[in-house]
């Protein structure tokens, strides 16, 4: 198919990956419309993507080579243990991975956008009307916060969580709260020689500690001025009520309450080995922050001409380290897909072939993780390597492994 006009809703990394995959597979006009006036590289952290599917969003061209990325290996499960200062290793798995900074990611995704696809920052989408409700008999119209409004023949959802696309593609759908929260943070990773670095002897290892209602997981990642460690801490929510639990709302990097610190360093003091403490202790309070942990499936992924991308499709927890590679499959599959239909409506039943069921399993599998590594941790002092192995296999039920699931060939009619 050649030619039409797409509008994509969201300028991150669904959104700069669908726009290059809509303008290489043949779409006349794309346009960009993004939100945040400022540099969308400031935001985010650490995140990794798995080797197979990075392998495979290479071949694709959705994931552009040249790109910082740090190369890990594997997975340590650490206890704290009295006698051990970076805690007792209960279990060691293979973690085939490579680490990125979200801020570097979307930079190169963003450099990778084709001059001719229109980036437009600055330009809130207030809401979406599909065909059938005043537009006519096919395309799509948004309607921006400054009062215009825009018709196109494809609307695309790259909106993230909160997505304004989704609201008219499933307006059932609602965020669905976890039960537990997530702190996040990094650091200078050459500040761990300030706490000495015989724990942190392996750069390519990820290191999980383990504690009764929680866990932690730290790892390095690349950053603009050199390595830096990136981690993730799923705990039970502060006992203060100064997070809201109605939305995905977070207490963003500089942001931290006086209250909410004093929490999450008496967490650290006394559920963690004594080494992996003082490392997260490195981290500067304006690199700190904390969200209620959501997720979200949706039924479809497209509705007349709409479709949902990345996160606007499904918000998947973190546990399962897929939301990067699971966006830029999104992008691939549009891109096959749109080389091989003749039609805005074939692609669009093409696509709900092929990626509506992905997000669903994703959600599932990721409760799974969440349900055992926060909200039903096991006895980990007690835990074996064989004890460990047979918890994980349970928490997959059947999947490969975490990182996303190969793509499946689209099919057209």
């Amino acid at each position: 198919m050649r030619g039409g006009t797409v509008a994509v809703v969201g300028g991150s990394i669904a959104g700069c990956a669908l726009a290059t995959a809509a303008a290489r597979a043949g779409a006349g006009d794309v346009v960009v419309l993004e939100r945040t006036r400022g540099r969308l590289a400031d935001r985010g952290v650490g995140l990794c993507i798995n080797d197979e599917r990075a392998g495979e969003l290479g071949a694709s061209g959705a994931l552009p080579g040249g790109i910082a990325a740090h190369r890990l290996e594997r997975r340590r499960w650490v206890v704290r243990d009295p006698a051990q200062a970076g805690g007792r290793v209960i279990w060691e798995q293979p973690f085939p991975f490579h680490s990125y900074h979200w801020g570097l990611l979307w930079r190169g995704l963003r450099e990778a956008v084709p001059d001719r696809v229109v980036y437009r920052q600055g330009e809130t989408v207030t809401g979406v009307t599909r065909a059938g409700d005043g537009v006519g008999a096919a395309g799509a119209e948004v309607r921006l916060a400054g009062g215009g409004a825009e018709s196109y023949d494809l609307v695309v959802g790259a909106d993230g969580y909160r997505s304004v696309v989704r609201e008219a593609v499933c307006p059932e759908s609602r965020p669905h709260y976890a039960g537990y929260v997530c702190w996040r943070g990094n650091f200078d990773a050459a500040r761990l020689a300030e706490i000495g670095g015989a724990a942190d002897s392996a750069p390519d290892a990820v290191t999980t500690v383990c504690f009764p209602g929680g866990t932690c997981v730290i790892y390095r990642i690349p950053g603009p001025d050199g390595p830096r460690v990136n981690w993730v801490l799923y705990a039970p929510p502060p006992r203060d009520g100064q997070l809201r639990f109605d939305d995905p709302t977070s207490f963003p990097p500089g942001a931290l309450t006086p209250g909410l610190a004093g929490q999450l360093d008496a967490l650290l003091d006394r559920e963690f080995p004594p080494y992996w403490g003082r490392a997260l202790a490195l981290t500067d309070p304006a690199d700190t922050f904390v969200q209620p942990i959501y997720d979200l499936e949706t039924a479809r992924t497209t509705a007349g001409r709409l479709l949902l991308v990345g996160d606007a499709a499904s918000v998947v927890r973190p546990h399962n380290t897929s939301g990067a590679a699971k966006a830029l499959q999104d992008a691939t599959a549009v891109a096959g897909i749109w080389r091989r239909c003749d039609s805005f409506e074939e692609l669009l039943r093409a696509y709900q072939d092929a990626r509506g069921a992905a997000g669903r399993e994703l959600v599932a599998l990721a409760r799974r993780l969440g349900s055992a590594q926060v909200e039903r941790t096991p006895a980990w002092a007690a835990m074996h390597p064989h004890d460990m192995h047979t918890w994980w296999q349970g928490q997959l039920g059947g999947a490969p492994g975490i990182g996303g699931q190969a793509m499946t060939p689209p099919r057209t009619s």
